[in-house]
């Protein structure tokens, strides 16, 4: 099946992630590695049907030219959003442009950084982002 990509259609899958993130969070609270995290925020988007690739390499280029790096994604939800995943105390600044560059090299709309560490997932633990491909899309 096939949608119009819209700001609602990936605001609406914004939402379930979000909801995604809270599920994991509440049952296994903070404190836990990234991976494991990771691992049971990926049955949550199978249970909420939503398709996804986790740790897949980005591939980039400058100018024309392939370049060779290690990058790689931790998930990317429905080849819109692209999603950092941390578990730290404190995250510093550049982790928060993590997000974005993947953006510009994936060409996704969204990105969200989401940090495990915190208790209060919803109001700190997360970071929504979005770019040019966003603001270009139709509003519904």
């Amino acid at each position: 099946m096939s949608h119009i990509i819209t700001k609602e259609y990936i605001d609406k899958i914004t939402y379930k992630i979000i909801g995604c993130t809270i599920e994991v969070q509440r049952e296994l609270g903070p404190g836990l590695l990234e991976n494991v995290y990771e691992k049971c925020f990926l049955i949550e988007f199978e249970n909420k049907a939503l398709r996804f690739k986790s740790q897949k390499k980005i591939y980039a280029d400058y100018k024309g030219f392939p370049l060779e790096t290690n990058l790689r994604y931790d998930v990317l939800i429905e080849a819109l959003i692209v999603v950092e995943l941390k578990s730290k105390e404190i995250i510093p600044a550049v982790d928060y442009k993590i997000p974005a560059t993947y953006m510009k090299l994936l060409r996704v709309p969204k990105g969200i950084l989401i940090n495990f560490h915190c208790t209060h997932i919803f109001r700190e633990g997360q970071k929504t982002i979005d770019n040019e491909h966003y603001a270009s899309l139709p509003e519904t």
